[in-house]
């Protein structure tokens, strides 16, 4: 399979995550030549496109991980970016809400954490510091992190797709990859179009950046089939345009750290709408964004996992209150009320939802960092949740100069 000359290196997945590493090898590596490989007729179509658009500053993970290191440069190169390219970046700042005693312990401790992650002005408010940047917020104290900022990834997605593009790489849509080979010197990518026809392209290296489907992607290299991909789809509710006012960036509750998923937040988006969500009930397909969106295969791999069931036992209660919240606009909107209690029902209406890629091990822990494993010529992306599209330009450094770099 060996062939000298130009470099190949091929990229499954034109998400942020894959654009941002394909943009990176045009800019470091002028002498390879990238093809990103994407099932959709269009960049960004899953969970890149379904977000909430938040830029997060890096507050509450764990210092040292790779979450923590590549959020805190994703963020400046993000900005950057961003600037350069006249595309969308507001810091509205974020505050977390405490409501109990309880929550006022957790934000010591996320305090801690986002001092040691380097995060700038982050600062501790009473119940009139909150009422001061968020008048409509109800708390007994809060976390304040101004520059934690919104954006547009749709754009950002596009703009590093036009990027790759004018720098000689390719971005090919309709292109599903059907099967993987590999051997010391290469793989092999076989891909399909809406046609019909199957075309079979050859690599120096794969790089899998397949989020919803990364699991069955690293399979087809000959990686563990621990973790699997279980889906989640997060609802989100807008307010009503008159109601709007009632937020004004970004309103979060304290997380607890014994449940899996954050709750519901208010979060302004840059271009003008407010959100409220999302919760997260498992999917019922891997892009499964509405409630009758059933696929069998997904769904039978998702119950056929133990680590589901092992889950579900550690966290029935979150999960059942999660299903009410999804099926009542006035239970979701008693979540948002937690926050800002002027919130009704009458002033929410339905927005699109998201599916999370969370992967998930056979012993029922969900991953909290990014995963990354590299089986011979292929590098997975095993796991890249939130922050992912905030550290996408970071985690191509990263995956450029730790792994592809040293090929």
């Amino acid at each position: 399979m060996r062939r000298v000359g130009i470099e190949r290196i091929g990229i499954v997945g034109a998400g942020i995550v894959g654009l941002a590493l394909a943009r990176w090898v045009t800019v470091n590596r002028p002498g390879a030549r990238v093809t990103v490989l994407e099932k959709e007729d269009r960049v960004a179509a899953h969970q890149t496109g379904h977000n909430s658009g938040v830029v997060h500053a890096g507050l509450y993970y764990r210092p040292g991980s790779l979450k923590a290191t590549l959020c805190r440069r994703g963020v400046g190169l993000l900005r950057e970016y961003c600037a350069e390219r006249e595309l969308p970046y507001e810091e509205v700042g974020k505050i977390l809400v405490a409501r109990s005693a309880d929550d006022s312990a957790r934000l010591d401790a996320i305090e801690r954490r986002a001092e040691a992650n380097g995060v700038p002005g982050v600062r501790r408010l009473g119940p009139e510091g909150l009422r001061e940047l968020e008048p409509r917020v109800q708390g007994t104290g809060g976390l304040h992190s101004p520059h934690t900022a919104v954006t547009d990834f749709i754009a950002v997605a596009e703009s590093l797709a036009d990027d790759v593009r004018r720098a000689g790489g390719r971005v090919l849509l309709d292109s599903p990859v059907i099967a993987l080979g590999q051997d010391a010197d290469g793989a092999e990518v076989l891909t399909g179009d809406p046609r019909g026809e199957r075309v079979k392209r050859w690599f120096d290296t794969v790089v899998l950046c397949g989020g919803l489907y990364s699991d069955r992607l690293a399979r087809m290299a000959g990686a563990d089939t621990d973790p699997r991909i279980v889906p989640f789809r997060g609802q989100y509710h807008e307010l009503v345009p008159e109601r709007r006012h009632l937020v004004r960036g970004l309103i979060y509750p304290v997380p607890d750290p014994r449940y899996p998923f954050l709750g519901v937040h208010l979060t302004r988006h840059v271009h003008g709408e407010v959100m409220a969500g999302p919760n997260a009930i498992l999917a019922t397909a891997r892009e499964g964004y509405r409630v009758r969106d059933v696929l069998r295969r997904d769904l039978a791999e998702t119950l056929a996992w133990p680590g589901l069931w092992r889950l579900a036992r550690a966290h029935w209660t979150v999960g059942a209150r999660e299903m009410v919240v999804s099926a009542s606009r006035a239970a979701f909107a008693r979540e948002a009320r937690r926050l800002v209690p002027e919130i009704t029902a009458e002033d929410l209406c339905s927005a699109p939802a998201g599916v999370r890629a969370q992967a998930l091990t056979r012993d029922g822990t969900l991953l909290d960092d990014f995963a990354i494993d590299t089986r011979g010529r292929v590098v997975c992306v095993r796991n890249a949740p939130s922050p992912a599209a905030t550290s996408a330009l970071a985690i191509g450094e990263y995956l450029g100069e730790k792994v592809l770099s040293t090929r």
